[in-house]
Formats: structure tokens, C-alpha cells, sequence
């Protein structure tokens, strides 16, 4: 699969379609800047004036409802936003609708899938006119007398494009029969904005087909169904840079940028493993079968365990033993494009399979009886329904008859329901449904993380009336009639969307979104603190707490997530839960790569049962120090098992903030444990947060010597020495900023109080931090570092940081050199890379740190004064005399 070329055509593509859709809906007087109004009617139409031309473009018939369609959605949009922004909105859905589209009858006509077999945007013979156009009486679409000799005259007259815009129209709108939710009727303002060509060799058809190999679609030539998720995924590549652009000057995530945001498509290999190893061993362990698990290339069989773990390993084999694949319930609660799914569909192929079921049986089961789906983007939700159904019609060529739906959604908003509807249920199950819909009153804003305050006995006695009120719908008079169709319809969705929420699975398998606490919008935040308080830190670990509560009792959730929540404090309660109450079945610490430099992962297998001693298996697939390495070598070194550990989480419990530390040693684990940890003996902390560095930091070289403080001296300076971390160097060094002090830090404390940036500050506390520890005898180290860190000595001359922290209050300074002798040794790196494998190394991680045992200082303080001749040779020291060369 040539990814190179599929992300290409995506971002072009999308820049294009909303240019061409654009420029349609200018001909109508529809632009960002406004609306203009409709000129005379004349017997040609309702005509407008392009712009650009200032030539006349008439619309007529059907088209003039179309208009006032697209009009009437901007403006309802223009309620919660400015006009531009509504119709950016509304264009760039129009757009990824026809994307959508193209891209799925292209992998449709490549298969062979479409309902008579005749190409749509391509020819069998090569030839660039589309089969569609050349024999349009062949595709089996219903035309009428006019429309064929409104064809016929078209094509006499050589208008072809004009043709296939109608013929492909008439297409999309004969696939909803087939599939609904992503062919929907197209009869309104998206028809209208289509402006598409199979001639224009700068078109998006015309590059779609020429520009992706075709057997990268075709299944039978290696194609996968996985190319519909990477076109999604680079599709969104520059609105997802947008976003980020956004965040970056503390724009917060708005409810329409949430999945550009957060999505990201998981590699095949992870996707297997995660499947293999949650679905798949479900079924094995209860059915035992080498052949099926001989075909899982990332199944990992159990780990040699302890007697008494064997013991309820067998309980746990029984429960699986009683399941039939029917029973199976598998849910990717962020689907995405539906990768997981397909994975899994084919893993539940095989499982039906090897109890007896033919492939055509089992595909029709499968969707109605195993997979479930949620996501909050409509775009993804409705390729991933596609991907799924493609899959299934792989196996059963009779799929696509219109009969069979599969449980796989966008998730729906409630904010716009009429409830005025619900008093045709009666006063018993009216506070039901107004609980149903109170619980999805902005969903989009929360997706499946919803916690819906309903039972399925509920929902059930809820199901049941629709069905009476859908049997009554032709009795009564035009409201009573009205009411039943909202019911019926939007009512029930909502039904079926609770259900899937609430009801319990075998098997989780996901990648959640990723959003820090920073990021979310006030709604968002508000939602997690009141609902997931141990897991709010980030959207992908409350996703951590959200799925395990819909597990089955024994069921297997699997994931890949980002590992902060394996080691730092904020996560420390989830950390216990995981420890205490569930299994690490085995976990794949990933490190950077997978996902681009940005962030680790790590993919994981949790079981909802604590099995006691129960050995775990691990495998750390990144070297030291932590470097992007290619998704490519990361799954050769699974194969190899590079950096497998085994590992009982018992242990965990040992170290202090129990740390998801699976490859210590015991010697190791008995170190971390000795509860004699540094914050007991010193005073550790950060310093300094200027809120404008470049308003009050410089280098000492810039700045008149008569107003610089070398020594500490307060009296009449204003700039003095600070420690800001910098480069990697032990012992002494990295000393050359300066800060505007003066009296006490006047400016800065009112800046922090002032900053238009900041408005919530109201004290400079807030920002300025333990002033007590400034201007001390001690030991500095950088806070941030992608690497090993290093400890530096630092005296009364200069101030800490939020960048630099320091450990103060020694007895002496032996003392203080066998602590820095300690913090720099690779013992204690190892340490801190247990308590705290992330970049940012706080002042509360070094307070977590073991204190060290005596040593000779006589060598530590040899080092200190070496380090400090080499950082005084050269100018950028404060007390540079003359290069040693001289």
C-alpha cells in the first residue's frame, strides 16, 4: 500500500472538493462574506450573478428548494457562531460527505460489490470514460422517460460530464437502499453543491482513480479494507494541524475540532495484537483450538504460572467454555473508520468457522449478534458502517441486500428533540425517555464516555411502546400522527444508542482519543471531574475507566494509550485500581514512533478479575535512551521479543506510587521500597515562573555589569543569576541567565497579576513559587529532558526555577555531594526512570526518590571542581577569567 500516495491525494482532495463546492455555491450568491438575494424569476429559472464572470447562473425546479435548503442550514448553524464560520462549516460537511462517497463506490467498483457489477468512476478496459456513462441503461437504476431522454440528448450533445453528474447522483441515491448511512438520499443542498467531472484531469476523480493504485483497494489482490481508515486519517491531516495551531495559543478544543483533535489510526500489527489477544483469547482458552490460534501471529499464550493461579485460571476457562460465538459481544467504543472492527470481524470469522458455520451464515450472525461501534464524528462513523459492511459482504455475497444493518453509530445529540412527542408514552415511562435524552444533551461533547442513568429492563419497557405506538401511527389525528414519527424514529435511535452504552462485553478493544485536562472545553472539563475523578487528567484515561466499567465480569479490554498513567501521580489512584482489582494479562511499552515523535504509547490486555500472583508479560520495544523508532521495527522486535519481561503486579504495590515498573529487578524493587525517600530529609522544589521569560530574562552578557548581581547582593541591582535547566551537564554549569529581581521581584509579581494572557491570576503566589529556597546552597537539575537527567550544584548566588528545581537544607557539604554523587550515578537514573519515564521530571518525582547511603565525597567534590574549570574556560561563564589555551 503506497501510503505516500493515499495521503497525498486525502489533503489534496480535500482542498479541493471544498474549492469546487465553494465556487457552486458562489454561482447561487452563497459566500463566506453573506447571502445575496434572489434576482427576478425568469421562465429559465432563479438566476444569480457569478462573481467572477458576472455572467448569469440560473437554477430551476428542484434546484430552488435545494437553495433555500442550504440557506436555511447556514443560518440555523449562524446561531451558535458568526455567518463564516456556519458556512465553513456547512461547506466542509458537504465536502467529506462526497468524499465519503467517492471513496466508497470506488472500493465498491474495484471489488466487483456494486448491484450491477458496472463501474461508476472508472473503466474494466482502461478507457477514461466511466462504464457508468458509456452504458448508463445497464446499472439496473430506475430512470424515468425523461431522465433517459434527458441522458440520451446530453450525451448526443457531448455534454459526458453533465451526464456523469447525474448518473453518479442517481447512483448514490440507489446505494441507500443498500446502505443507508452512508448513502443517504441526496435529493437536498449537497446534491446541489456536487461539481464533479471524470474529464477534468485536475479533478478529484480523475486523481482518485490515477492516482492510487487500484490494487490497493482490490481484495484479491492484496487490497485491505484498511485503506478507507487511512484516507480518513490524512484526510483530517491539515484541520488536525489547524487545531493544534489553535491549542497553541490557548484556544481550547471546540466540540466540532474534538475528533481532528484526537484521532489517529492504529497500525494493522497493533490492531492484532490487541485483537488476538482479548477476542481471540477468550475463545481459546475456552475452546482450545492450535489451528485457530497457529493463524494469530501476535497471540501470546500464557505465561507459566503459580498453582493457585492455575486454580481460577480454570474457573475463569469454564465461564469462556460456556460461550457460543452468538453470545460474543465485542464494541470498539471509538471507532474511528472502523479498523478494529474489521479485525475483529474476521477473528469472529474464524471463530464461527471452526464451530461448523459457513462464511455466509457467519457474516450475517456477526453483524447482527457481535459487533457494536460509537463514535462522535459522523464522517468516521459512517465509513467505519461501510468498512464493516464491505467486510461482511467479503464473506457473503447476499450482505447487501438491505436486510441486514450492524450495530456500528455516530452518536447522536439529543439538544433538538421534540419532547413534547413523549406524552404518547404515558405517564410511567415518560421520566425513562426524558432520561434517555437528558443523558445525550450535547453527546458530541462527551461521546461514548456518557454515563446513562438507565437499565436495559428499562429501555426494553421503552422499545416495547414504540412498537404499540408505531402499530397505532395511522389512528389519530395530524399531531398524533406527528408525534408517533418522532418517536419511531429519532426516540428510538436514541434507545438503541443507550443501549449499546450500558449494556456489558467480552471484549473492549480501542484507541481512545487523546486530550489533556489543558485542552478541553469548559463543558468537557466540568463533565470528567463530576464523573471520572481518578482518571481525568486526560480523555484517553478516562476512556481507561469508561471501558473496564462496561466489561463483562472476566472480560478482556485491550488498548493502546499514552503511559503516563503508568507512572505519575496524578494517575497514582487508577494505578491502584488497575493493581487491585484487574489483571495485566500483557502490555507492549512502545515508546515513541507509533504515532509520530510527539508522545509514547503503550498496547495493552487487561482482565476484569485480580488473580493474585498472576504473572503478567511485558515486552519494552524502545531503546535507551527513549528514541522514535518506525512502527516497521518496533513489530520486528515483538517478534523477537526484545526487552520481554514476566512480571507478578503484586510488586507494584511495593514501591512508592506503585509505578507500572514490570522490569525492575527484586534487588531493585527493594531499593524503591525503602521508604526512606529524600523529601524527609531536605527541602525540594521549583521556583520561578516569569509568565513573559522574554520580558524578564537575558543573558548576563547582555545586560551592563553595574546592574547585575554576581554574588546575591540585592542592594541596588535588578538583575540576578537563575538557574533554567538548559543542556545535559552533571556537577556545575549551565549557569549563565539572569532574571529582573528587583525589589523582590516588583515588575514580574505585577505582571503576573496583570497579564492579559493569564486573567484568572490574581496573585502572584500563583505562578511565583517557594521564594524561601532562592539565593541557597544546594543542588539544581533540569526539569525537562528527553534523556538522562542531571544534577548540578548551585549556591547563594542564584535563584531557582520552574524550569530548574533544587534540593536545599544539607548539613553540610559532604552531604550535599553524596546526594549529587547519588542523582547522577546510573542507580539512581534507573530510579528516576521508574518513578517517572516522562520528560518532565517535577520536584515531586526527586521527592519520591530513595536517599542515598554515604560515600566518599573527597571524589564527588574532584568531580564538581573539574566540571567547574571546563564550564569557567569559556565566556559564557560568570566568572570567566582567560581561555586555559592562553
Amino acid at each position: 500500500m503506497n501510503k505516500t500516495a493515499i495521503r497525498n491525494f486525502a489533503i489534496w482532495a480535500r482542498n479541493k472538493l471544498i474549492a469546487d463546492i465553494s465556487y457552486k455555491a458562489g454561482l447561487m450568491g452563497i459566500t463566506k462574506d453573506g447571502i445575496a438575494d434572489v434576482l427576478p424569476q425568469s421562465t429559465s429559472g432563479v438566476e444569480f450573478y457569478d462573481i467572477g464572470t458576472a455572467e448569469p447562473y440560473a437554477i430551476r425546479g428542484e434546484e430552488i428548494e435545494q437553495r433555500k435548503g442550504l440557506v436555511q442550514i447556514i443560518k440555523q448553524k449562524e446561531k451558535t457562531s458568526d455567518f463564516a464560520t456556519a458556512y465553513t462549516s456547512v461547506i466542509e460537511e458537504v465536502a467529506y460527505t462526497w468524499f465519503n462517497r467517492l471513496i466508497a463506490v470506488r472500493f465498491m467498483e474495484v471489488n466487483d460489490y456494486m448491484p450491477s457489477h458496472v463501474r461508476v468512476l472508472s473503466s474494466e478496459t482502461g478507457k477514461l470514460e466511466p462504464d457508468l456513462v458509456t452504458t448508463p441503461f445497464d446499472a439496473e437504476l430506475d430512470f424515468s422517460d425523461a431522465e433517459k431522454q434527458q441522458i440520451i440528448q446530453l450525451k448526443n450533445d457531448n455534454k459526458l460530464d453533465e451526464v456523469f453528474r447525474l448518473l453518479f447522483i442517481k447512483q448514490c441515491n440507489a446505494l441507500h437502499g443498500i446502505l443507508p448511512r452512508l448513502f443517504e438520499n441526496t435529493s437536498d443542498y449537497s446534491e446541489l453543491l456536487l461539481n464533479v467531472s471524470f474529464i477534468d484531469q485536475d479533478g478529484a476523480v480523475y486523481h482518485l482513480v490515477h492516482d492510487i493504485d487500484e490494487d490497493d483497494f482490490n481484495i484479491e489482490k492484496g487490497g485491505q479494507v484498511e485503506i478507507i481508515g487511512w484516507l480518513y486519517q490524512y484526510y483530517n491531516t491539515e484541520l488536525k494541524d489547524e487545531t493544534f495551531a489553535l491549542l497553541k495559543n490557548n484556544v481550547k478544543v471546540t466540540k466540532e475540532r474534538i475528533p481532528s483533535a484526537t484521532q489517529l489510526f492504529t497500525p494493522d500489527w497493533i490492531v492484532r495484537y490487541m485483537v488476538e489477544n482479548s477476542l481471540g483469547r477468550l475463545w481459546v482458552e475456552g475452546h482450545p483450538n492450535d489451528t485457530l490460534k497457529s493463524g494469530w501471529k501476535y497471540y501470546l499464550d500464557e505465561a507459566e504460572q503459580e498453582a493457585s493461579v492455575k486454580a481460577q485460571l480454570e474457573e475463569i476457562k469454564k465461564e469462556y467454555a460456556n460461550l457460543t460465538p452468538e453470545d460474543i459481544k465485542v464494541i470498539d467504543p471509538c471507532m474511528g473508520s472502523g479498523h478494529i472492527l474489521v479485525y475483529a470481524f474476521d477473528v469472529l470469522m474464524q471463530i464461527y468457522e471452526s464451530t461448523g458455520y459457513t462464511q455466509r451464515d457467519a457474516a450475517k450472525s456477526i453483524l447482527e449478534n457481535n459487533l457494536y461501534g460509537l463514535d462522535i464524528d459522523e464522517r468516521a462513523a459512517q465509513l467505519a458502517y461501510f468498512a464493516v459492511m464491505m467486510k461482511a459482504r467479503q464473506y457473503n455475497r447476499r450482505i447487501l441486500n438491505g436486510e441486514t444493518d450492524c450495530s456500528v453509530f455516530a452518536i447522536k445529540e439529543s439538544n433538538s428533540f421534540d419532547r413534547r412527542a413523549l406524552v404518547k408514552l404515558g405517564d410511567d415511562l415518560c421520566p425513562i425517555a426524558e432520561r434517555v435524552l437528558d443523558a445525550f444533551i450535547d453527546a458530541k461533547e462527551y461521546g461514548s464516555i456518557i454515563n446513562v442513568n438507565v437499565t436495559l429492563y428499562e429501555l426494553n419497557l421503552l422499545k416495547e411502546k414504540l412498537d404499540d405506538v408505531d402499530r397505532m401511527s395511522d389512528y389519530g389525528n395530524l399531531i398524533d400522527m406527528l408525534y408517533a414519527g418522532v418517536l419511531c424514529t429519532e426516540l428510538n435511535d436514541f434507545i438503541e444508542q443507550a443501549r449499546v452504552m450500558i449494556q456489558k462485553y467480552d471484549a473492549i478493544v480501542t484507541n481512545p482519543p487523546y486530550m489533556g485536562a489543558g485542552n478541553m472545553n469548559e463543558k468537557l472539563t466540568k463533565y470528567v471531574k463530576s464523573e471520572y475523578p481518578d482518571t481525568k487528567a486526560d480523555i484517553s484515561t478516562v476512556f481507561m475507566e469508561k471501558t473496564l466499567a462496561l466489561c463483562k465480569e472476566n472480560g478482556l479490554m485491550s488498548m493502546i494509550n499514552i503511559p503516563v498513567w503508568m507512572f505519575i501521580t496524578s494517575y497514582e489512584k487508577l494505578r491502584l485500581r488497575l493493581i487491585k482489582q484487574h489483571q495485566f494479562v500483557s502490555m507492549l511499552h512502545l515508546g515513541r514512533g507509533v504515532f509520530g515523535s510527539d508522545f509514547g504509547t503503550t498496547a495493552f490486555v487487561i482482565c476484569k478479575r485480580h488473580l493474585g500472583s498472576y504473572k503478567g508479560q511485558y515486552m519494552r520495544l524502545f531503546n535507551e535512551p527513549v528514541e522514535v523508532t518506525s512502527v516497521e521495527a518496533k513489530e520486528s522486535w515483538f517478534f523477537e521479543r526484545k526487552g520481554y519481561h514476566i512480571s507478578s503486579q503484586e510488586k507494584y504495590l511495593r514501591i512508592p506510587g506503585n509505578p507500572i515498573a514490570y522490569w525492575i529487578s527484586d534487588e531493585f524493587e527493594e531499593l524503591l521500597a525503602s521508604n526512606d525517600y529524600l523529601a524527609e530529609h531536605y527541602d525540594i522544589g521549583s521556583g520561578l515562573s516569569t509568565s513573559d521569560n522574554e520580558r524578564f530574562l537575558r543573558c548576563f552578557w547582555e545586560l551592563d555589569a553595574n546592574i547585575v548581581s554576581f554574588d546575591g547582593n540585592k542592594n541596588k541591582k535588578k538583575w540576578f543569576l537563575f538557574q533554567k535547566g538548559g543542556d545535559y551537564r552533571k556537577w556545575y554549569g549551565n549557569l549563565y541567565y539572569v532574571v529582573n529581581w528587583e525589589n523582590d521581584g516588583e515588575e514580574i509579581k505585577y505582571w503576573v497579576t496583570h497579564n492579559p494572557k493569564d486573567p484568572k491570576t490574581t496573585s502572584w503566589s500563583r505562578r511565583i513559587f517557594n521564594t524561601d529556597l532562592y539565593f541557597l546552597d544546594g543542588i539544581t537539575w533540569g526539569v525537562i529532558s528527553s534523556g538522562n537527567i542531571s544534577f548540578r550544584v548551585t549556591d547563594e548566588r542564584s535563584m531557582i526555577s520552574n524550569g530548574a528545581g533544587g534540593i536545599f537544607n544539607f548539613i553540610d557539604n559532604k552531604e550535599r555531594d553524596t546526594t549529587i554523587a547519588a542523582l547522577n550515578s546510573v542507580v539512581w537514573q534507573e530510579v528516576l526512570k521508574v518513578i517517572n519515564p516522562t520528560i518532565n521530571c517535577s520536584s515531586g518525582v526527586i521527592q519520591k526518590t530513595p536517599t542515598p547511603k554515604k560515600i566518599d565525597s573527597e571524589l564527588v567534590q574532584q568531580c564538581i571542581n573539574i566540571s567547574r574549570i571546563d564550564w569557567d574556560s569559556f565566556e559564557t561563564s560568570i566568572d570567566f577569567k582567560k581561555h586555559p589555551l592562553l
